[in-house]
């Protein structure tokens, strides 16, 4: 069986109005966070943006972080973080698995 697009949280399938109206925000919100890098999503081939349910989940991170008081500039900065401590979260994983793939091996 094969997965459909709604299957893949990264598929980009909802429109600004779509996700403002399910988020109750203003599509000109949705707008300012795409242009200030803060959740950029994918591009139609008409050029209109379309979100994916994950950046669906990181516009309501956004959102509550701005509604925290923090501004754009800070909230890319957060998820930038975010992104690094993912990143080397995985680096470790692989260095601990190759640690015990060569300890596996002297034994």
């Amino acid at each position: 069986m094969s997965r459909l697009p709604f299957d893949d949280e990264h598929a980009p399938l909802y429109s600004v109005g779509q996700v403002a109206d399910m988020l109750q925000v203003q599509q000109a919100f949705l707008r300012r966070l795409d242009e200030h890098d803060v959740v950029r999503p994918s591009r139609s081939a008409g050029g209109q943006r379309r979100y994916s349910r994950h950046e669906i989940g990181s516009l309501q991170d956004a959102i509550r972080l701005i509604d925290e008081g923090m501004t754009l500039a800070a909230v890319r900065r957060i998820f930038e973080l975010q992104q690094q401590v993912r990143d080397l979260q995985a680096e470790i994983a692989r260095l601990r698995a190759a640690a015990g793939e060569t300890a596996a091996g002297d034994a």
